[in-house]
């Protein structure tokens, strides 16, 4: 009996979808992207000045450098049939009106949230439940791998609606985001209506 060999087989038919990180400055977005990219992340990184620390001021513990001034960009495979572009915002609010741009034709979004600066969060949340119709989660980042509030009184702190997804994800870990990323494309597939 003759195998077929590999040029006889057919190629699966690959699926893809645009995931969109927001979230507030310095959430760790960028983190997240490069953790799980398996191409070299595009990144509009620029450093940040002594000039700058009062339009974009961090906690004192934070060790961040650099701030993405137009977005981030990596790709992963979650399956052999399905490919996920990611598309990390900025979070400075200057550079919000291209959230609109980012976030066309995206399958869904990971509103990455800080609880050491909860209110950098606001803003994020307000866009994906007001200003857009992309389905989305919300995802605390877990800073020196820690939950530092229950999850309960996060929701409540900003607000959630029952129906928004709320998880916890350590950006810095590759199956920490891959898991995230796909609870956001699985609440997508929820509570997108398909088309007949």
């Amino acid at each position: 009996m003759a195998f077929p060999s590999s040029a006889d087989r057919p190629t699966p038919t690959v699926t893809s979808a645009k995931l969109v990180i927001a979230g507030g400055f310095g959430v760790g977005k960028s983190t997240m992207v490069a953790s799980v990219s398996e191409i070299p992340p595009v990144n509009t990184e620029a450093w940040m000045t002594q000039a700058a620390s009062s339009v974009d001021p961090l906690s004192d513990e934070s060790a961040k450098t650099t701030t993405t001034v137009a977005m981030d960009f990596g790709r992963v495979t979650l399956a052999p049939d399905l490919m996920l572009y990611m598309f990390g915002t900025p979070g400075q609010p200057r550079f919000w009106p291209m959230w609109d741009d980012l976030c066309r034709g995206a399958s869904g979004a990971v509103v990455l949230v800080d609880t050491r600066r909860l209110d950098a969060s606001f803003p994020a949340v307000n866009y994906f439940e007001n200003d857009t119709d992309v389905p989305f989660i919300v995802a605390v980042n877990l800073f020196d791998g820690k939950l530092t509030h229950p999850l309960e009184k996060v929701r409540d702190a900003l607000c959630l609606e029952d129906r928004t997804p709320l998880v916890t994800v350590d950006a810095r870990d590759r199956r920490s985001t891959a898991k995230t990323m796909v609870a956001c494309l699985s609440h997508t597939m929820k509570t997108t209506p398909t088309v007949a």
